[in-house]
């Protein structure tokens, strides 16, 4: 993970000094919050070209390659490299290479728009990028197709003539206001018609845009493959999860094998930070949901035998929640009455705080599932307890590193992989034990984040089905795909990587996403079965063939749910989950 920060100051000398001094602390902490995101090394280039000064800032933390990088990538002739990535597929990376060092050389060669765009079509992994070619004259900028790296972009404007692009926000200020970077297409600044505007209001006509796809050749990590149309008629209807049928046979043996490369190629020759053996260098953000467990148990069979895999499972003490258990469901009383029993605090001295929310009950029990597949491994299951005093004081910090996201939902979720991201809890050596204090020192979380949208695990699914049949399954599924890029995924890095880790998503690997794509629905899914067997079917039945009976069979939840990260606060219960902070 690395934290990139480019500016350039457009017409800056016509604005107010007070402007220019709180522009200037504002790029200040934007620095600061990049940084924290690449612990291991920070650098910066000022280039002058002409009337423009580029700034380029980078951060980075190692997390590949046998040498320590810094960044910057630069060379004599000119191009500058800020990369925050990593490459899975499409370049071939040693173990003791540096994937940014190997794309660097790539691009470097590379004498066109065209062929700039072409050496980032055929990677694959998460990334952004910010890129200076000389002799084009352009500053390329972009994240990969499913944004699984945050980028940020501010447009110049009248009181904040700047333009930036930064994988971090610090919250809202007047002089900034950043937003997603689209990953539609490949973005470029021209800097020799920037250097020759007169005015402000002609700085569109310095952007432009590039199509991710080559029309003469296909470039396979262009873009998210599209969902097969193919309607399935009347599909045999699977009985169980034991008995797999001969129609499903091949998928499910498909889907274990891409999901295993996915997970071996997002695990393997992570360097080790120090000799000592024992440590944990992969981490899972856990629920015990069959998302979660299925990616850690085939973390296992490539993970380095002698290094534990930590389990992260957060639970959150809410007030609300246990007002309902101290005092019964207080939802039917009147709103006014409701809210004022939420903002009295309860008096905690006669009420013992636990943590068993339903992540940490279903946590527990995945945990000795996984031992009894996996008894050679150890599983440092991190219980990571968040007091409500302690989250309400990170709320400020996190609502920062969100930003641009400001939902009750967006606070909810990122609060939760706030603390589950930073790893500080507690372990047992075995259920009867007492808990002795732990922090994570694994840098590389794997998230289980895209399998609800690959195949078919939200409730909206079954209720399209029920009202279109499969042609609006299927065209919900191709909206699913077409979503990914402008959801979470850019909100989650900001907040997750504020720690100096980060978070992989094997099932989003472009290689997973295009062969669950291609399959027929039906394979997929089934919404005419019951809950718990339907949604997601053909990972349930892979999760069952593996051996992960409990986990194959468990509903989904979401998870503000189960943490209990959702809602806190008082008046929160009353707000939907797309809600602005402070309107509820």
């Amino acid at each position: 993970m690395c934290g990139i920060l480019f500016s350039c100051s457009v017409f800056e000398h016509e604005q107010p000094s007070e402007h220019r001094a709180h522009l200037k602390e504002l790029l200040k902490q934007l620095r600061d919050a990049n940084a924290a995101r690449g612990p291991d090394a920070q650098d910066a280039i000022v280039s002058q070209i002409n009337k423009l000064t580029l700034e380029f800032f980078s951060s980075e933390l190692r997390l590949r390659g046998s040498e320590p990088v810094s960044q910057p990538h630069r060379s004599d002739d000119g191009h500058i490299l800020c990369w925050n990535g990593e490459i899975f597929e499409g370049l071939e990376v040693l173990s003791d290479e540096n994937d940014g060092v190997k794309l660097f050389d790539r691009l470097r060669a590379t004498h066109s728009e065209e062929k700039f765009r072409d050496e980032l079509g055929r990677i694959e992994g998460p990334y952004a990028i910010v890129y200076y070619h000389p002799h084009l004259r352009r500053v390329f900028f972009a994240r990969d197709p499913l944004g699984r790296r945050s980028l940020l972009i501010h447009i110049p404007t009248s009181t904040s003539p700047s333009f930036v692009l930064t994988s971090v926000s610090t919250g809202y200020f007047p002089l900034l206001t950043p937003e997603e970077l689209s990953t539609e297409c490949i973005h470029y600044l021209d800097v020799d018609r920037l250097n020759n505007i007169s005015n402000l209001d002609d700085f569109h006509t310095c952007l432009g845009r590039l199509s991710r796809q080559n029309d003469s050749q296909s470039l396979a990590f262009a873009e998210p493959c599209k969902v097969n149309t193919t309607l399935p008629g009347d599909p045999p209807r699977t009985a169980n999860l034991d008995d797999i049928p001969p129609h499903l046979a091949t998928s499910v043996d498909d889907l274990i094998a891409h999901l295993d490369r996915s997970v071996k190629l997002q695990t393997q020759n992570i360097p080790r930070r120090s000799e000592e053996k024992g440590k944990a260098r992969v981490a899972v953000l856990f629920s015990g949901g069959i998302d979660s467990t299925m990616l850690a148990f085939l973390a296992d069979r490539h993970v380095d035998p002698e290094d534990p895999i930590d389990l992260l499972n957060v639970a959150f003490e809410n007030p609300r929640k246990i007002l309902v258990k101290a005092e019964g469901n207080i939802g039917a009383l009147p709103k006014r009455e409701r809210k004022a029993k939420m903002k009295d605090r309860l008096d905690y001295t006669s009420i013992d705080v636990v943590y068993d929310v339903p992540d940490r009950l279903t946590g527990r029990q995945e945990l000795e599932e996984l031992r009894r597949l996996c008894p050679k491994r150890t599983w440092n299951f991190v219980e990571v307890d968040v007091p409500y005093e302690e989250s309400q004081a990170a709320r400020p910090h996190v609502e920062a590193l969100m930003y641009p996201g400001r939902t009750i939902m967006d606070l909810s979720l990122a609060v939760a992989l706030y603390f589950a991201a930073r790893g500080k809890g507690h372990i047992r050596a075995h259920p009867g034990a007492n808990a002795e204090p732990y922090v994570s020192t694994a840098k590389v979380l794997l998230n289980g984040l895209g399998s609800d949208e690959l195949l078919g695990g939200y409730g909206r699914h079954r209720a399209v089905f029920n009202v279109d049949g499969w042609p609006a399954l299927i065209s919900e599924l191709q909206l699913e795909i077409d979503r990914i890029p402008t959801r979470n995924l850019g909100r989650d890095d900001r907040v997750i990587s504020s720690h100096g880790k980060e978070t992989r998503h094997p099932f989003l690997s472009l290689s997973v996403v295009a062969f669950l794509a291609q399959l027929p629905v039906h394979h997929k899914l089934d919404p005419r079965l019951a809950a718990g067997l339907g949604e997601k079917m053909l990972l349930r039945l892979a999760a069952r063939k593996v051996g992960l009976v409990e986990a194959s069979a468990r509903k989904k939840r979401a998870m503000q749910f189960g943490s209990h990260s959702a809602r806190m606060g008082p008046g929160e219960s009353d707000g939907k989950g797309d809600i602005k902070l402070g309107e509820q």
